[in-house]
């Protein structure tokens, strides 16, 4: 008999999360062991529930998808973790990796793609889309500059966050709800970014982060109803 491999789903979406752990559940060898809907209820889960890997958002309250990474490769340096994000790949793959995470996989994948690359990371692989691949081994080589080649790479991680919420029409206010950060922080965040970006005003910073936002994401629900 087949013992599953466990593993702890972090989004901070329901729907998404019951969508995600049907599917997962219908698989043999995995099982969704435990959910989090943020990043302190996710170290809580890993200390009860000690999972096999992790599976994550990257849009998530709190601390942030990215920290959470950071966070888990340092208490947790066995444990894999594999994001699932509705977010362009070439623009967050590279910090994914870099943050200690194991592959990028987006939303708007076939759900069979998906078990694909659990498995894979499970094995210990990293997984990336064939474009992502061929980007990350150019870069290596020299051939290319790599992230280095859209402005919003100049960005923290963090200001890369405030950016994508900024994008979502969220105000100062709720960006520093959401995040757990003073509204003052989020204005600071807010003058980095448009410092970095060559950005004069608010309301131009609000049009570039609507289109930027629209360009690099996906609809979280289409996937979800796929699952």
């Amino acid at each position: 008999m087949i013992t599953p491999h466990r593993i702890l789903l972090v989004d901070d979406h329901p729907f998404m999360r019951m969508g995600l752990a049907q599917f997962i559940n219908t698989q043999p060898d995995l099982q969704v062991c435990a959910e989090a809907s943020d990043p302190r209820e996710a170290m809580l889960m890993m200390e009860k529930m000690k999972p096999d890997m992790v599976l994550s958002d990257l849009n998530l309250p709190g601390k942030g998808g990215l920290e959470l990474i950071k966070d888990l490769r340092a208490m947790y340096p066995l444990v894999p973790v594999l994001v699932v994000s509705m977010h362009d790949e070439p623009q967050y793959a590279p910090r994914v990796l870099r943050a200690g995470a194991r592959g990028y996989v987006m939303k708007s994948e076939p759900v069979a793609k998906l078990a694909a690359g659990i498995r894979d990371v499970l094995k210990g692989k990293i997984v990336l889309s064939e474009r992502m691949s061929s980007m990350i081994l150019e870069i290596f080589a020299g051939k290319t500059h790599g992230e280095n080649s859209t402005p919003e790479t100049k960005l923290s991680d963090r200001e890369l966050e405030v950016l994508s919420l900024i994008g979502r029409a969220l105000s100062t206010r709720s960006i520093s709800s959401r995040l757990i950060i003073s509204m003052k922080t989020v204005e600071a965040h807010r003058s980095n970014i448009k410092r970095k970006l060559g950005i004069d005003s608010s309301e131009e910073l609000v049009r570039y982060a609507v289109c930027w936002a629209q360009e690099n994401g996906r609809s979280t629900e289409q996937w979800a109803q796929a699952c």
